[in-house]
Protein backbone atom coordinates (compact mmCIF):
# COMPACT_ATOMS: atom_id res chain seq x y z
CA UNK A 1 0.00 0.00 0.00
CA UNK A 2 1.66 3.65 -1.39
CA UNK A 3 2.15 6.28 1.35
CA UNK A 4 0.97 9.93 0.82
CA UNK A 5 3.96 12.34 0.54
CA UNK A 6 1.74 15.15 1.98
CA UNK A 7 2.89 15.78 5.65
CA UNK A 8 -0.19 17.24 6.40
CA UNK A 9 -1.82 14.37 5.78
CA UNK A 10 -0.01 11.10 6.48
CA UNK A 11 -2.55 8.65 6.29
CA UNK A 12 -2.50 5.29 3.96
CA UNK A 13 -3.73 5.17 0.24
CA UNK A 14 -4.47 2.89 -2.55
CA UNK A 15 -4.63 3.77 -6.29
CA UNK A 16 -6.82 1.57 -8.30
CA UNK A 17 -7.35 1.56 -12.22
CA UNK A 18 -10.49 1.05 -14.09
CA UNK A 19 -10.87 -0.78 -17.72
CA UNK A 20 -10.04 2.82 -19.38
CA UNK A 21 -6.79 3.26 -17.09
CA UNK A 22 -8.33 5.73 -15.11
CA UNK A 23 -6.58 6.27 -11.60
CA UNK A 24 -8.56 6.81 -8.31
CA UNK A 25 -6.62 7.40 -4.88
CA UNK A 26 -8.66 5.91 -2.34
CA UNK A 27 -8.26 5.21 1.52
CA UNK A 28 -8.09 8.34 2.91
CA UNK A 29 -11.14 9.66 4.59
CA UNK A 30 -11.80 13.30 4.96
CA UNK A 31 -11.53 14.15 8.22
CA UNK A 32 -7.70 12.42 8.20
CA UNK A 33 -6.96 15.02 5.61
CA UNK A 34 -8.48 18.06 7.19
CA UNK A 35 -9.34 17.02 10.58
CA UNK A 36 -12.94 17.35 9.99
CA UNK A 37 -15.62 16.75 7.73
CA UNK A 38 -15.62 17.65 4.20
CA UNK A 39 -19.02 19.12 4.37
CA UNK A 40 -17.44 22.17 5.44
CA UNK A 41 -16.32 22.56 1.94
CA UNK A 42 -20.16 22.64 0.85
CA UNK A 43 -21.28 25.03 3.61
CA UNK A 44 -17.75 27.94 3.40
CA UNK A 45 -17.90 28.21 -0.81
CA UNK A 46 -21.65 28.17 -0.52
CA UNK A 47 -21.53 31.52 2.59
CA UNK A 48 -19.09 33.03 -0.10
CA UNK A 49 -21.50 33.04 -2.75
CA UNK A 50 -23.94 34.24 -1.35
CA UNK A 51 -21.91 37.29 -0.29
CA UNK A 52 -20.74 37.95 -4.12
CA UNK A 53 -24.37 37.40 -5.61
CA UNK A 54 -25.22 41.24 -4.92
CA UNK A 55 -22.97 42.04 -7.82
CA UNK A 56 -25.31 40.60 -10.24
CA UNK A 57 -28.72 39.72 -8.92
CA UNK A 58 -29.35 43.08 -7.00
CA UNK A 59 -27.68 45.35 -9.57
CA UNK A 60 -30.51 45.74 -12.12
CA UNK A 61 -32.74 46.99 -8.50
CA UNK A 62 -29.91 49.48 -7.98
CA UNK A 63 -29.38 50.96 -11.14
CA UNK A 64 -32.64 53.97 -11.11
CA UNK A 65 -30.86 55.54 -8.05
CA UNK A 66 -27.04 54.88 -9.69
CA UNK A 67 -28.26 56.98 -13.04
CA UNK A 68 -30.18 59.47 -11.35
CA UNK A 69 -26.98 60.01 -8.64
CA UNK A 70 -24.01 59.83 -11.35
CA UNK A 71 -26.55 61.28 -14.75
CA UNK A 72 -25.56 57.71 -16.11
CA UNK A 73 -27.98 56.79 -19.22
CA UNK A 74 -30.04 52.97 -19.05
CA UNK A 75 -27.60 52.15 -21.78
CA UNK A 76 -24.41 53.19 -19.45
CA UNK A 77 -25.95 51.14 -16.42
CA UNK A 78 -26.47 48.24 -18.90
CA UNK A 79 -22.90 48.13 -20.00
CA UNK A 80 -21.30 48.36 -16.88
CA UNK A 81 -23.17 45.09 -15.85
CA UNK A 82 -22.19 43.83 -19.28
CA UNK A 83 -18.33 44.40 -18.54
CA UNK A 84 -18.78 43.04 -14.80
CA UNK A 85 -20.09 39.52 -16.46
CA UNK A 86 -17.21 39.25 -19.05
CA UNK A 87 -14.53 39.25 -16.70
CA UNK A 88 -16.63 37.47 -13.91
CA UNK A 89 -16.86 34.99 -16.57
CA UNK A 90 -13.66 35.24 -18.26
CA UNK A 91 -11.13 35.30 -15.31
CA UNK A 92 -12.94 31.61 -14.92
CA UNK A 93 -10.19 30.11 -17.26
CA UNK A 94 -6.92 31.57 -16.10
CA UNK A 95 -7.49 31.14 -12.28
CA UNK A 96 -8.26 27.88 -12.83
CA UNK A 97 -4.90 27.50 -15.09
CA UNK A 98 -3.33 29.24 -11.92
CA UNK A 99 -4.66 26.88 -10.13
CA UNK A 100 -3.54 23.71 -11.37
CA UNK A 101 -0.05 24.64 -11.70
CA UNK A 102 0.37 25.28 -8.36
CA UNK A 103 0.90 28.81 -8.61
CA UNK A 104 -2.45 30.09 -7.09
CA UNK A 105 -4.32 28.30 -4.03
CA UNK A 106 -7.53 28.58 -2.93
CA UNK A 107 -7.28 30.66 -0.70
CA UNK A 108 -4.59 33.16 -2.20
CA UNK A 109 -7.33 33.33 -5.27
CA UNK A 110 -10.64 34.03 -2.92
CA UNK A 111 -8.52 36.46 -1.21
CA UNK A 112 -7.52 38.18 -4.31
CA UNK A 113 -11.21 37.95 -4.90
CA UNK A 114 -12.38 39.24 -2.35
CA UNK A 115 -10.11 42.75 -2.55
CA UNK A 116 -11.41 43.37 -6.04
CA UNK A 117 -14.92 43.08 -4.52
CA UNK A 118 -14.09 46.02 -2.28
CA UNK A 119 -12.71 48.19 -5.15
CA UNK A 120 -15.75 47.30 -7.42
CA UNK A 121 -18.65 48.43 -5.08
CA UNK A 122 -15.76 51.78 -3.66
CA UNK A 123 -16.00 52.48 -7.72
CA UNK A 124 -19.38 51.89 -8.01
CA UNK A 125 -19.93 54.09 -5.33
CA UNK A 126 -17.56 57.18 -5.61
CA UNK A 127 -16.99 57.68 -9.55
CA UNK A 128 -19.50 59.42 -11.66
CA UNK A 129 -17.18 58.89 -14.63
CA UNK A 130 -19.07 55.99 -16.30
CA UNK A 131 -15.65 54.87 -17.29
CA UNK A 132 -14.02 54.46 -14.18
CA UNK A 133 -16.66 52.77 -13.23
CA UNK A 134 -16.52 50.20 -16.01
CA UNK A 135 -12.79 49.73 -15.11
CA UNK A 136 -13.48 49.51 -11.15
CA UNK A 137 -16.99 47.89 -10.81
CA UNK A 138 -17.05 46.13 -14.28
CA UNK A 139 -13.18 44.95 -14.88
CA UNK A 140 -11.64 44.77 -10.68
CA UNK A 141 -14.88 43.77 -9.60
CA UNK A 142 -15.75 41.48 -12.18
CA UNK A 143 -12.53 39.46 -12.26
CA UNK A 144 -12.54 39.43 -8.37
CA UNK A 145 -16.18 37.60 -8.18
CA UNK A 146 -15.19 35.52 -11.35
CA UNK A 147 -11.86 34.67 -8.58
CA UNK A 148 -14.41 33.43 -5.82
CA UNK A 149 -16.84 31.74 -8.32
CA UNK A 150 -14.45 29.66 -9.77
CA UNK A 151 -12.70 28.92 -6.79
CA UNK A 152 -16.10 27.96 -4.35
CA UNK A 153 -17.47 25.74 -7.34
CA UNK A 154 -14.18 23.72 -8.19
CA UNK A 155 -13.27 23.07 -4.61
CA UNK A 156 -16.82 21.77 -3.95
CA UNK A 157 -16.12 19.70 -7.00
CA UNK A 158 -13.16 17.82 -5.66
CA UNK A 159 -14.18 17.09 -2.24
CA UNK A 160 -17.60 15.56 -3.49
CA UNK A 161 -16.63 13.83 -6.82
CA UNK A 162 -19.34 11.15 -6.34
CA UNK A 163 -22.37 13.17 -5.56
CA UNK A 164 -21.18 16.49 -7.05
CA UNK A 165 -24.82 17.44 -8.80
CA UNK A 166 -26.50 18.33 -5.51
CA UNK A 167 -23.25 20.09 -3.87
CA UNK A 168 -22.24 22.19 -6.49
CA UNK A 169 -26.44 23.05 -7.13
CA UNK A 170 -26.41 23.84 -3.28
CA UNK A 171 -23.51 25.86 -3.31
CA UNK A 172 -24.38 27.75 -7.18
CA UNK A 173 -27.51 28.26 -5.46
CA UNK A 174 -25.90 31.09 -2.74
CA UNK A 175 -24.61 32.83 -6.00
CA UNK A 176 -28.84 33.89 -6.55
CA UNK A 177 -30.97 34.07 -3.49
CA UNK A 178 -28.08 35.58 -1.26
CA UNK A 179 -28.98 38.90 -3.26
CA UNK A 180 -32.53 38.87 -2.00
CA UNK A 181 -32.07 41.29 1.07
CA UNK A 182 -29.99 43.36 -1.14
CA UNK A 183 -32.87 44.06 -3.85
CA UNK A 184 -34.99 44.89 -0.92
CA UNK A 185 -32.93 47.60 0.39
CA UNK A 186 -32.10 48.55 -3.33
CA UNK A 187 -35.76 49.09 -3.98
CA UNK A 188 -36.89 51.06 -0.72
CA UNK A 189 -33.90 52.34 1.11
CA UNK A 190 -31.43 52.90 -0.93
CA UNK A 191 -31.35 56.75 -2.70
CA UNK A 192 -29.16 59.47 -3.88
CA UNK A 193 -29.01 60.73 -0.55
CA UNK A 194 -27.14 57.23 1.26
CA UNK A 195 -25.90 55.40 -1.80
CA UNK A 196 -22.42 56.24 -0.69
CA UNK A 197 -22.77 54.75 2.37
CA UNK A 198 -24.33 51.57 1.44
CA UNK A 199 -22.41 50.71 -1.41
CA UNK A 200 -19.22 51.13 0.87
CA UNK A 201 -20.56 49.24 3.74
CA UNK A 202 -21.70 46.46 1.06
CA UNK A 203 -18.08 46.05 -0.22
CA UNK A 204 -16.77 45.84 3.43
CA UNK A 205 -19.47 42.75 4.13
CA UNK A 206 -17.87 41.25 0.57
CA UNK A 207 -14.68 41.57 2.09
CA UNK A 208 -14.71 40.15 5.38
CA UNK A 209 -17.31 37.82 4.62
CA UNK A 210 -15.09 36.00 1.49
CA UNK A 211 -11.76 36.45 3.64
CA UNK A 212 -12.97 34.44 6.79
CA UNK A 213 -14.53 31.78 4.09
CA UNK A 214 -10.97 31.43 2.18
CA UNK A 215 -9.24 31.24 4.76
CA UNK A 216 -10.26 27.18 5.26
CA UNK A 217 -10.33 26.55 1.84
CA UNK A 218 -8.17 23.31 1.03
CA UNK A 219 -7.65 20.93 -2.09
CA UNK A 220 -7.69 17.07 -1.79
CA UNK A 221 -5.06 15.23 -3.17
CA UNK A 222 -4.69 14.17 -6.86
CA UNK A 223 -7.03 11.62 -7.73
CA UNK A 224 -8.88 11.59 -4.56
CA UNK A 225 -12.08 9.75 -3.88
CA UNK A 226 -14.10 9.36 -0.61
CA UNK A 227 -12.50 6.36 1.49
CA UNK A 228 -15.19 3.53 1.25
CA UNK A 229 -15.63 4.04 -2.29
CA UNK A 230 -14.21 2.47 -4.95
CA UNK A 231 -15.62 3.68 -8.49
CA UNK A 232 -14.89 0.81 -11.08
CA UNK A 233 -16.41 -1.68 -8.63
CA UNK A 234 -18.96 0.58 -8.29
CA UNK A 235 -18.80 0.12 -4.36
CA UNK A 236 -20.20 2.48 -2.05
CA UNK A 237 -23.74 3.40 -0.31
CA UNK A 238 -26.52 3.24 -2.12
CA UNK A 239 -27.18 6.74 -3.12
CA UNK A 240 -23.61 6.73 -4.66
CA UNK A 241 -23.69 3.69 -6.62
CA UNK A 242 -27.21 5.14 -8.36
CA UNK A 243 -25.42 8.69 -9.53
CA UNK A 244 -22.64 7.04 -10.91
CA UNK A 245 -24.70 4.91 -12.86
CA UNK A 246 -26.52 7.77 -13.85
CA UNK A 247 -23.44 9.46 -14.31
CA UNK A 248 -20.56 7.49 -14.55
CA UNK A 249 -17.22 9.27 -14.25
CA UNK A 250 -14.78 10.35 -16.99
CA UNK A 251 -13.16 7.77 -18.79
CA UNK A 252 -10.23 9.55 -18.51
CA UNK A 253 -8.78 13.01 -17.44
CA UNK A 254 -8.52 15.02 -20.42
CA UNK A 255 -6.24 18.21 -20.86
CA UNK A 256 -7.81 21.19 -22.20
CA UNK A 257 -6.78 20.62 -25.91
CA UNK A 258 -7.72 16.80 -25.26
CA UNK A 259 -11.14 18.34 -24.14
CA UNK A 260 -11.82 20.80 -27.18
CA UNK A 261 -10.78 18.14 -29.75
CA UNK A 262 -13.37 16.02 -28.38
CA UNK A 263 -15.91 18.76 -29.96
CA UNK A 264 -18.63 18.16 -26.61
CA UNK A 265 -16.23 21.42 -24.33
CA UNK A 266 -16.66 23.55 -27.31
CA UNK A 267 -20.53 22.36 -27.20
CA UNK A 268 -20.56 23.41 -23.56
CA UNK A 269 -19.52 26.75 -24.40
CA UNK A 270 -22.28 27.29 -26.94
CA UNK A 271 -24.70 26.34 -24.74
CA UNK A 272 -23.73 28.33 -21.80
CA UNK A 273 -23.37 31.73 -24.49
CA UNK A 274 -26.94 30.96 -25.12
CA UNK A 275 -28.85 30.05 -21.78
CA UNK A 276 -26.76 32.07 -19.93
CA UNK A 277 -27.11 35.49 -21.84
CA UNK A 278 -31.32 34.89 -22.02
CA UNK A 279 -30.46 34.25 -17.87
CA UNK A 280 -28.79 37.85 -17.52
CA UNK A 281 -31.52 39.19 -20.25
CA UNK A 282 -34.19 38.17 -17.52
CA UNK A 283 -32.39 39.42 -14.44
CA UNK A 284 -31.33 42.48 -16.64
CA UNK A 285 -34.69 43.47 -17.37
CA UNK A 286 -37.01 41.68 -15.35
CA UNK A 287 -37.88 44.95 -13.10
CA UNK A 288 -37.58 47.31 -16.15
CA UNK A 289 -40.15 45.57 -17.57
CA UNK A 290 -42.45 45.18 -14.77
CA UNK A 291 -42.40 48.95 -14.11
CA UNK A 292 -42.88 49.91 -17.86
CA UNK A 293 -46.45 47.62 -18.26
CA UNK A 294 -47.33 50.05 -14.99
CA UNK A 295 -46.37 47.43 -12.20
CA UNK A 296 -45.33 48.93 -9.02
CA UNK A 297 -42.41 49.36 -6.77
CA UNK A 298 -43.36 46.22 -4.78
CA UNK A 299 -44.50 43.69 -7.59
CA UNK A 300 -41.51 44.64 -9.58
CA UNK A 301 -38.67 44.19 -6.67
CA UNK A 302 -40.96 40.74 -5.49
CA UNK A 303 -40.60 39.66 -9.03
CA UNK A 304 -37.21 39.60 -9.14
CA UNK A 305 -36.64 38.79 -5.35
CA UNK A 306 -38.56 35.78 -6.17
CA UNK A 307 -36.98 35.29 -9.09
CA UNK A 308 -33.28 35.23 -7.18
CA UNK A 309 -35.02 32.76 -4.28
CA UNK A 310 -36.19 30.59 -6.75
CA UNK A 311 -32.97 30.88 -9.13
CA UNK A 312 -31.02 29.80 -6.03
CA UNK A 313 -32.90 27.00 -4.93
CA UNK A 314 -33.59 25.76 -8.23
CA UNK A 315 -29.74 25.20 -9.11
CA UNK A 316 -29.51 23.32 -5.84
CA UNK A 317 -33.13 20.93 -6.67
CA UNK A 318 -31.87 20.35 -10.21
CA UNK A 319 -28.18 19.33 -8.85
CA UNK A 320 -30.15 16.84 -6.48
CA UNK A 321 -32.26 15.48 -9.15
CA UNK A 322 -29.36 15.37 -12.01
CA UNK A 323 -27.59 12.93 -9.49
CA UNK A 324 -30.78 10.88 -9.78
CA UNK A 325 -32.06 11.14 -13.84
CA UNK A 326 -28.45 12.14 -15.25
CA UNK A 327 -27.05 15.43 -16.29
CA UNK A 328 -27.68 15.77 -19.68
CA UNK A 329 -31.26 14.78 -19.26
CA UNK A 330 -31.76 17.80 -16.64
CA UNK A 331 -30.09 20.20 -18.45
CA UNK A 332 -32.62 19.58 -21.24
CA UNK A 333 -35.36 20.18 -19.20
CA UNK A 334 -33.97 23.20 -17.70
CA UNK A 335 -33.38 24.87 -21.06
CA UNK A 336 -36.72 24.18 -21.99
CA UNK A 337 -38.43 25.64 -18.96
CA UNK A 338 -35.78 28.65 -19.53
CA UNK A 339 -36.98 29.03 -23.04
CA UNK A 340 -40.68 28.90 -22.18
CA UNK A 341 -40.96 31.01 -19.41
CA UNK A 342 -39.79 33.95 -21.64
CA UNK A 343 -42.62 34.20 -23.56
CA UNK A 344 -44.75 33.75 -19.88
CA UNK A 345 -43.04 36.54 -18.28
CA UNK A 346 -44.24 38.35 -21.57
CA UNK A 347 -47.88 37.50 -21.66
CA UNK A 348 -48.43 38.28 -18.28
CA UNK A 349 -47.13 41.60 -18.93
CA UNK A 350 -48.57 42.61 -21.28
CA UNK A 351 -52.04 41.60 -20.09
CA UNK A 352 -51.45 43.47 -16.84
CA UNK A 353 -51.81 40.46 -15.01
CA UNK A 354 -49.74 41.26 -11.34
CA UNK A 355 -50.58 37.09 -10.20
CA UNK A 356 -48.90 35.75 -13.48
CA UNK A 357 -46.09 37.86 -13.68
CA UNK A 358 -45.64 36.94 -10.47
CA UNK A 359 -46.33 32.89 -11.66
CA UNK A 360 -43.91 33.61 -14.40
CA UNK A 361 -41.51 35.40 -12.95
CA UNK A 362 -41.05 31.95 -10.38
CA UNK A 363 -40.66 29.78 -13.40
CA UNK A 364 -38.02 32.13 -14.90
CA UNK A 365 -36.01 32.01 -11.84
CA UNK A 366 -36.31 28.17 -11.57
CA UNK A 367 -34.76 28.41 -15.18
CA UNK A 368 -32.42 30.92 -15.34
CA UNK A 369 -29.64 29.61 -12.95
CA UNK A 370 -30.32 25.96 -12.94
CA UNK A 371 -28.34 25.25 -15.64
CA UNK A 372 -25.05 26.67 -14.13
CA UNK A 373 -24.99 23.50 -11.94
CA UNK A 374 -25.03 21.52 -14.57
CA UNK A 375 -22.46 22.80 -16.80
CA UNK A 376 -19.98 22.85 -13.84
CA UNK A 377 -21.20 18.87 -13.24
CA UNK A 378 -21.11 17.80 -16.82
CA UNK A 379 -17.72 19.07 -17.38
CA UNK A 380 -15.75 16.60 -14.60
CA UNK A 381 -18.05 14.07 -15.54
CA UNK A 382 -16.94 14.30 -19.00
CA UNK A 383 -13.49 15.34 -18.70
CA UNK A 384 -12.08 14.19 -14.62
CA UNK A 385 -11.47 16.21 -12.39
CA UNK A 386 -7.66 16.69 -12.65
CA UNK A 387 -8.13 19.28 -15.17
CA UNK A 388 -11.60 20.88 -14.43
CA UNK A 389 -10.68 23.83 -12.92
CA UNK A 390 -9.08 24.60 -15.99
CA UNK A 391 -11.85 23.05 -18.46
CA UNK A 392 -15.05 24.62 -16.42
CA UNK A 393 -13.50 27.91 -17.13
CA UNK A 394 -13.35 27.40 -20.68
CA UNK A 395 -16.93 26.53 -20.45
CA UNK A 396 -18.01 28.75 -17.88
CA UNK A 397 -16.39 31.98 -20.49
CA UNK A 398 -19.10 31.02 -22.48
CA UNK A 399 -20.85 33.70 -19.89
CA UNK A 400 -18.17 36.22 -21.10
CA UNK A 401 -19.84 36.47 -24.41
CA UNK A 402 -23.37 36.13 -22.76
CA UNK A 403 -23.11 39.18 -20.84
CA UNK A 404 -22.23 41.35 -24.15
CA UNK A 405 -25.74 40.02 -25.88
CA UNK A 406 -27.82 39.77 -22.49
CA UNK A 407 -27.17 42.64 -21.24
CA UNK A 408 -25.62 45.68 -23.43
CA UNK A 409 -27.10 44.02 -26.37
CA UNK A 410 -29.98 43.44 -24.36
CA UNK A 411 -30.82 46.95 -24.20
CA UNK A 412 -30.05 47.71 -27.69
CA UNK A 413 -32.80 45.03 -28.51
CA UNK A 414 -35.52 46.62 -26.56
CA UNK A 415 -34.58 50.08 -27.76
CA UNK A 416 -35.19 49.02 -31.28
CA UNK A 417 -37.80 46.18 -31.13
CA UNK A 418 -39.30 46.85 -27.96
CA UNK A 419 -40.07 44.17 -25.27
CA UNK A 420 -41.95 42.20 -26.92
CA UNK A 421 -39.06 41.79 -29.88
CA UNK A 422 -36.33 41.16 -27.11
CA UNK A 423 -38.14 38.69 -24.95
CA UNK A 424 -39.59 36.47 -28.07
CA UNK A 425 -36.06 37.00 -29.44
CA UNK A 426 -34.77 35.25 -25.87
CA UNK A 427 -37.04 32.19 -26.20
CA UNK A 428 -36.10 31.06 -29.24
CA UNK A 429 -32.77 31.03 -28.39
CA UNK A 430 -33.64 29.47 -25.35
CA UNK A 431 -35.04 26.08 -27.60
CA UNK A 432 -32.50 26.24 -29.68
CA UNK A 433 -29.48 25.74 -27.53
CA UNK A 434 -32.52 22.65 -26.37
CA UNK A 435 -31.74 21.20 -30.12
CA UNK A 436 -28.26 21.59 -29.38
CA UNK A 437 -27.85 20.05 -26.25
CA UNK A 438 -29.52 16.83 -27.21
CA UNK A 439 -26.00 16.24 -29.19
CA UNK A 440 -24.29 15.94 -25.95
CA UNK A 441 -22.22 12.38 -25.15
CA UNK A 442 -19.25 11.63 -22.53
CA UNK A 443 -16.13 11.37 -24.45
CA UNK A 444 -14.51 8.10 -24.94
CA UNK A 445 -18.29 6.09 -23.98
CA UNK A 446 -20.62 4.41 -26.24
CA UNK A 447 -23.45 6.52 -27.71
CA UNK A 448 -26.28 6.41 -25.88
CA UNK A 449 -29.65 5.25 -28.22
CA UNK A 450 -32.11 7.37 -29.91
CA UNK A 451 -34.30 8.27 -27.09
CA UNK A 452 -32.11 7.82 -24.04
CA UNK A 453 -30.19 11.39 -22.85
CA UNK A 454 -28.79 10.45 -19.42
CA UNK A 455 -25.30 11.80 -19.33
CA UNK A 456 -23.44 8.51 -20.73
Amino acid sequence: MAQTHDPSAAVAYREVTDQNGRVYRIGETDRELLGHSRKIMVYLPWIAMMAISVFEYAYGSAEDTLSEAHHWTQSDTFWILSVWVFFQAGIAFPAGWLREHHILSPRRAMYMGAALALVGFLSLSHTSNVLLAILGFGLLGGAGSGFIYATCINTVGKWFPERRGGKTGFVNGGFAYGAVPFIFLFNYAFDTSNYQGILDAIGVYVLIVVAVCAWFFRDPPRNWWPADHDPPARTGSAKTVAALEKNPPATRQYAPMEAMRTGMLPLMWLLVVMTAGVSIFGISFQVPFAKEVGFGPMVAASSMGIMSIINGIGRAFIGWLSDRLGRKTTLIFVIVVLGLSQFGVLWAGNIHNQLLFLVFAFISGFGSGAFYPMFAALTPDYFGENHNATNYGIAYSGKLISGLFGGGLGAMAVDSWGYDGAYVLAGAISLLATALALLLHRPGAPRPRAGQLAAR
